[in-house]
């Protein structure tokens, strides 16, 4: 049941010009036990004293062992002028915000029976998929599966934890990481310049991978017009809507 806990940070790094990864742990010595996949609610006042809130996907890469105190990681996009950007851009380490959760059910599914996961994200759309890594390392292992994410931004600045995804890829053979931007391609000898790059928007590359209703299961989070497009696409190619697992992010201010 989602509780209300606050959370101190005692991190920060940026992750693009724009999107900053920042690290809490709870304050009040309990762990945070969630899903991947899920997200919390960050609340709130705005300058008026009219409470606020706003949905994050939890980035953190979980491990139960940590025990109470462990990390509570998310992505969160700066937009100027704010009130949430305002509030976190003002925060120091150490300071406490209060949150809510976790909540959600944009996950992996015990019962599933699928060959292969394609995992389709834009922008801070890839959180979950962060969190989603040790699962599906379990899932390669013991069944099998094969795995594609398709991760769509503009620049390859804008590449969020793509240095990780690239690592899970290079040390997993069944996890195929194709990063596709859409105004400017990685220069050459980059380490975003390998053979998996596309150019494009990732629904105008979702046909290359071949979606089977079979087999595959799709996951689908971020920008709102790609969500809509692959779902189409989707069941275009046949895939049940119940095998079309979908997350909408609209930005909020």
């Amino acid at each position: 049941m989602p509780v209300h806990f606050p959370l101190k940070l005692v991190g920060r790094r940026m992750l693009a010009p724009t999107v900053a990864h920042l690290s809490f742990v709870r304050d009040d010595g309990q762990p945070l036990d969630f899903i991947p996949g899920q997200f919390i609610q960050v609340h709130f006042r705005y300058a008026d004293g009219t409470p606020a809130k706003r949905s994050y996907s939890l980035a953190t890469i979980h491990d139960h062992a940590l025990g109470p105190g462990e990390a509570v990681d998310i992505a969160v996009s700066y937009v100027p002028g704010g009130a949430a950007t305002a509030l976190f851009e003002a925060l120091g380490e150490g300071e406490r915000i209060e949150a809510s959760g976790p909540y959600g059910r944009f996950c992996l599914l015990p019962n599933d029976a699928n060959r292969r996961y394609l995992l389709i994200g834009t922008g801070t759309g890839v959180t979950p998929y962060r969190s989603m890594l040790p699962q599906l390392a379990q899932l390669m292992r013991e069944r099998g599966v094969e795995v594609v994410l398709l991760f769509g931004v503009r620049t390859p600045a804008e590449l969020l934890y793509g240095e990780e995804f690239r690592a899970f890829a290079a040390a997993h053979p069944g996890f195929r990481f194709v990063p596709c931007f859409s105004r400017e391609l990685p220069a050459a000898g980059s380490p975003h310049a390998h053979a998996d790059v596309r150019r494009g928007y990732v629904q105008q590359h979702l046909a290359e991978f071949a979606p089977d209703p079979t087999h595959d299961i799709a996951y689908l989070c971020g920008n709102p017009n790609m969500v809509d497009a692959c779902f189409e696409a989707l069941k275009g190619h046949g895939l049940p809507v119940p095998h079309i697992r979908r997350e909408k992010y609209v930005s909020g201010k």
